[in-house]
């Protein structure tokens, strides 16, 4: 087979029936070549909308709910109906210890205050963390650093701000780590800067300071706002917020079946959705793609059939000469790949050229809604194959059709 693939012969006959149907043939690889650019257009696109799903949420632990009290929807146990909630960092120790699968509980304060400095000034929303929150919800650091424990160990009076803060309280390219800032008439020294995300998980924060120092300046004991829960890999982040909401109902003397006492927001569950849309999407891309490949193929077939009807006396006189049933197979099977390939390797140029253009015009900026689409060489070779296999089974219905008719009839067809 290598051998009659080398020979000059077999390519000099592919491409005179290529040339004596110039047009057609061209108007037959424009099935393929529109399947190709298809598949790997849409292809690219997902992945563009991958990334730029996985840039927007990369920095959060996405197996997480986020909890918070609210007002009672049912009376229990001589409590009345409206009575409201409080979390308490008990609970999460609580829940930390008896709720299955969890990895981490975050518990977290804030309010809003009034920042001053020199004789600029500002409301914004502060928030009481410990230095999981790093880990948990990546703080994107400009400069300086976030909360350590050892600020929280020492009640140290020190505050991380975003940008909007900077802007306010700050005077354009001003030295910020090391100034003091005051909040509530008490100097706090900031000790980082941070870029606010596309994404902001919980309520909005302009400000960070020692969970233990939110507690001394407003006398919060035992209270917290709300509480971040992140569970293992491996377990369901939907089975763990019903157990902890359950658990939490028992602590705090409430109904079971009332759903109005606690509020939460479930990232795992949100997220999972998103995936599952991206991964629906990729199916559908590639099924819509071979359809279309399958399509564009079948039309080459066709095109042959109506060529071996045409090339029947030079199949008898070939035939006549020596030539084998299956040489004439050969001769037609390479013909329907050489025209596969070809409109496939053009298409998987304009499809490339096309997640450029993508590119260019919807992936630049924080904010851009596909990022980097592009397909791997794994998915190229993969397409590249289908188009063979396509190829190769197609161009047997002209092959068997051809072999099919005897010497002497072809030799009387005029």
């Amino acid at each position: 087979m290598l051998r009659f693939l080398l020979d000059r012969d077999t390519w000099q006959e592919v491409f005179d029936s290529f040339n004596k149907n110039k047009l057609r043939s061209v108007l037959t690889m424009v099935g393929v070549w529109w399947g190709i650019l298809l598949l790997i257009g849409l292809l690219g696109s997902a992945r563009g909308l991958e990334n730029a799903f996985n840039r927007l949420f990369g920095d959060f632990a996405t197996n997480s709910v986020f909890v918070w009290g609210q007002s009672t929807g049912m009376p229990f146990r001589g409590f009345q109906e409206g009575r409201q909630v409080e979390l308490s960092l008990s609970d999460t120790k609580k829940i930390e210890e008896n709720v299955e699968g969890i990895e981490f509980v975050l518990p977290r304060n804030q309010r809003t205050i009034t920042a001053t400095r020199n004789f600029l000034s500002g409301s914004f929303r502060m928030v009481g963390d410990y230095p999981l929150l790093n880990k948990l919800q990546k703080i994107n650091l400009i400069q300086g650093r976030f909360v350590n424990q050892n600020d929280i160990d020492d009640n140290k009076k020190v505050v991380v701000i975003s940008e909007d803060v900077y802007k306010q309280l700050f005077e354009k390219d001003a030295e910020v780590i090391g100034e003091y800032i005051v909040i509530n008439d008490i100097n706090f020294k900031v000790i980082g800067l941070y870029e606010v995300g596309n994404v902001n998980m919980g309520p909005s924060q302009d400000m960070h300071i020692p969970f233990t120092t939110y507690q001394q300046i407003y006398n919060s004991g035992d209270r917290i706002g709300w509480m971040m829960i992140t569970g293992k890999p491996e377990y369901n982040i939907k089975q763990i917020e019903q157990d902890a909401k359950l658990l939490l109902k028992n602590l705090n003397n409430i109904h079971p079946e009332d759903s109005r006492a606690f509020g939460s927001f479930n990232l795992g569950k949100e997220f999972k959705k998103m995936t599952g849309f991206l991964t629906g999407m990729q199916f559908l891309t590639w099924f819509v793609g071979i359809a279309t490949l399958i399509a564009g193929v079948f039309a080459i077939g066709n095109i042959l059939l109506i060529t071996v009807k045409e090339r029947t006396k030079e199949i008898g006189v070939r035939r006549a000469l020596g030539a084998t049933p299956y040489e004439i197979k050969r001769q037609i099977v390479v013909e329907a790949v050489f025209l596969t390939i070809i409109a496939g390797l053009f298409g998987i140029i304009s499809g490339g050229w096309i997640l450029i253009l993508l590119n260019t015009m919807f992936g630049q900026g924080d904010e851009a809604a596909i990022v980097n689409p592009s397909v791997s060489i794994a998915v190229v070779f993969v397409a590249l194959v289908i188009l063979v296999i396509l190829g190769t089974l197609i161009g047997l219905i002209p092959a068997f059709k051809a072999t099919s008719i005897k010497p002497i009839d072809a030799l009387r067809e005029e």
